[in-house]
């Protein structure tokens, strides 16, 4: 048995997975309403023929074979890295039945369907009896995967190996002590006029806009596309296909400009892996939370940086000439203006970690039975008007406004908090070894930071775990002080405080 053989299979598996990435994507942009549900039945047939090949005879075999010691010593840093992860795969699959990984996926793809009528019509009751069959499903699974202290240590393996929820517990622990501090004292002093991001922003143009920037982040316009949709995704389809997703709103152009950056640097991170480990499970990205850390780096670190908008504000103008009259530090104050936001995908950076830290606590209590999804309104309603002093006047600005649960995705959102505080940690590192990054970025020179995310992050994929590649980057594991660092310097000099 070759290596060679196994690959050929795993790429067998990654062409199914590419055909349910397409029709997910078409789903959640240009479906029409009478093709979901004949639609969820297509995806769940296909995500049920990955999960057999992936739990197949033939895949144990490769385990067995593979995992043999010597055997396992002979082969390369990379085939190795492939056989561990297939390993691990194979095992948290193979603890599902086929059976309940169609149903699921099928309740899912519903879900998504049902979610976005209930939100639209503000109306949880709608949601949830669905949401309620998609937490048993979850609960059932975890019992399944097998955990050693919390049953949500079983959902974030998923999505950030080796992490544990007593990791993310720590992380939050630290993080509030030293970030309410801050925000509070943000809260009492003046606040920059923003009121110039409103106004009537044409679709086409937001769209044009939304084209310019991806051109400058260097995303490969061959290699995918931008589309509009409820809730901003991007996603690979396949080699050579990478797509974004944003959502336009016609008297604000922060949510599709911020939104586009924030996919774009999702897609960036996909089309940098190296092209070596195309159809392989080492040719993904090392986590959820890594992969956060690239899009919330060209969202924020960049695209709501002074040196950003030196060079890309003529082009702002240009689209939208009613910013001619307006000076470009009194937009660079605007777009960082910190004002706690019902909606998490609107929020500042300042308070946007806050969000993550009530779902994580939501989630975390829903899976270990502390709560039931019929008293989630209500608990949601309480935890931001705790956290952030606000209460939502409908569902659809509570707890309707995110699609993760609607698609299972439960033990997701703490990636979001881990890929704000990799991306400062790893901005840190790029600023001391790229001393005129500034520089480069007011003259327009993207690409010198993208070669250096590629280099250092991007092109190893999955061939390191997290919290190793994290050091292998800064020479030190993830620390929140590096974000607490970069949110006291601007946000002081934004308030001059």
């Amino acid at each position: 048995m070759e290596m060679k053989e196994f690959y050929d299979y795993e790429g067998e598996i990654s062409k199914l997975s590419n055909a349910v990435s397409l029709l997910e994507w078409d789903m959640r942009t240009k479906i029409p309403p009478k093709g979901v549900k004949d639609r969820a039945e297509v995806i769940g047939k296909l995500s049920r023929m990955i999960f057999e090949m992936s739990t197949a005879p033939k895949m144990a075999e490769f385990v067995e074979y593979f995992n043999r010691p010597r055997i396992y010593d002979s082969l390369s840093d990379v085939d190795r890295r492939e056989v561990d992860l297939a390993s691990k795969h194979y095992r948290r699959q193979k603890s599902i039945p086929p059976d309940k990984i169609e149903k699921f996926s099928i309740i899912c793809s519903k879900g998504e369907s049902i979610w976005q009528e209930a939100r639209a019509e503000s109306n949880f009751a709608k949601f949830q009896p669905v949401l309620e069959e998609i937490v048993e499903y979850l609960k059932e699974f975890t019992e399944l995967y097998g955990y050693e202290e919390n049953r949500y240590d079983a959902l974030l393996e998923g999505y950030e190996p080796s992490t544990t929820t007593n990791d993310i517990k720590k992380i939050v622990d630290g993080l509030k002590t030293d970030l309410v501090p801050f925000i509070k004292k943000i809260s009492q002093a003046k606040v920059p006029n923003d009121a110039i991001l409103n106004g009537n922003f044409d679709k086409s143009l937001q769209e044009k806009l939304s084209i310019e920037v991806l051109k400058a982040m260097t995303y490969d316009l061959d290699g995918g596309r931008l589309d509009e949709t409820a809730h901003p995704f991007t996603i690979g389809i396949g080699p050579g296909d990478v797509r974004v997703t944003t959502k336009y709103d016609p008297k604000n152009l922060k949510p599709s400009f911020f939104g586009t950056m924030h996919e774009g640097g999702h897609a960036l991170y996909e089309q940098g892996i190296s092209k070596e480990y195309r159809r392989t499970m080492v040719g993904t990205a090392a986590s959820m939370g890594i992969h956060e850390s690239q899009s919330r780096t060209w969202e924020n670190m960049i695209g709501r940086s002074r040196a950003f908008w030196k060079f890309f504000y003529p082009k702002l103008v240009e689209i939208f000439p009613q910013y001619a009259d307006i000076p470009v530090e009194d937009f660079y104050k605007a777009i960082n203006v910190v004002r706690p936001s019902l909606i998490r995908i609107e929020a500042d950076e300042v308070t946007y970690n806050l969000h993550i830290i009530l779902r994580f606590e939501i989630e975390e209590a829903i899976i270990n039975d502390r709560v039931k999804v019929a008293d989630l309104p209500e608990l949601w309603n309480s935890k931001i008007k705790e956290y952030l002093g606000m209460e939502p006047s409908n569902d659809a600005e509570g707890v309707l406004q995110d699609v993760h649960w609607a698609g299972g995705q439960m033990g997701y959102f703490p990636s979001y908090m881990l890929g704000n505080l990799y991306a400062a940690q790893f901005f840190a590192r790029a600023r001391k070894e790229i001393p005129d990054l500034d520089e480069r970025i007011a003259s327009g020179d993207l690409k010198t930071f993208r070669e250096w995310q590629r280099e250092k992050i991007h092109r190893h994929g999955s061939l390191y775990d997290p919290k190793d590649l994290v050091m292998k980057v800064t020479g030190e594991p993830l620390n929140h002080k590096y974000f607490m660092d970069y949110i006291t310097e601007k946000f002081s000099d934004v308030y001059g405080i």
